[in-house]
């Protein structure tokens, strides 16, 4: 029988790129609920992981987390992460229509 393409990940990066994409349902199902605030955390800190992950793996077991070179993609999380973190920290509460 033929082999078929393989269905789980073979690398850490693999297993932290899965987590992170499930962070980001989460933080959007958070901001489709209302709490945007919470939701854009939760998408914030799955950027940072991804960030801290590529910059700690081999380029062999990031995984899909490896975009470009290492500096770039974990100079590219990292701000986009700190970013929504501090978006979400920063603006201040609106009075209700």
């Amino acid at each position: 029988m033929a082999e078929g393409p393989l269905r789980t990940p073979q690398t850490l990066g693999g297993v932290v790129y899965l987590t992170v994409l499930a962070a980001a349902a989460i933080g959007l199902g958070i901001v489709a609920a209302g709490a945007w605030r919470t939701g854009i955390v939760w998408l914030g800190a799955g950027l940072l992981l991804a960030s801290a992950t590529r910059l700690v793996l081999s380029e062999r077991g990031a995984g899909m987390l490896r975009v470009r070179r290492r500096w770039s993609d974990c100079l590219m999380l990292a701000v986009a992460g700190v970013a929504l973190v501090v978006l979400a920290v920063v603006v201040p509460d609106q009075p209700p229509v």
